[in-house]
């Protein structure tokens, strides 16, 4: 589908989120997903660090090594989920996110 925005040229090295979805119809847990575009350097790839859409080492994506982005907030602790499909950030009174990759 065609975005508004999609014409519109970022800065090299940036990214924007253009669209976010929530889904608060689990009891205690809230499903967000998000999409973004990035305006990447040679090298680099969309990825996420300090949760937000960023611009990162095209190889910590190509191996799947997500916790070097350093994709979770400070104070937040970085795991990787099983066969590397993702990570978690884990907050020290034990709130976690996950963040799959698809």
């Amino acid at each position: 589908h065609t975005h508004p925005l999609a014409g519109w040229e970022l800065e090299v090295g940036t990214c924007e989120i253009t669209a976010l979805d929530r889904d608060l119809s689990h009891p205690r847990r809230m499903i967000a997903r998000q999409t973004a575009r990035c305006a990447c350097r040679r090298g680099q790839a969309a990825g996420t660090a300090r949760a937000k859409p960023a611009c990162v080492d095209a190889r910590l994506i190509a191996s799947r090594q997500w916790c070097g982005m350093e994709p979770c907030e400070e104070g937040e602790q970085c795991a990787l989920l099983r066969n590397r499909s993702g990570w978690s950030c884990t907050r020290q009174l034990g709130r976690r996110k996950t963040i799959p990759v698809s």
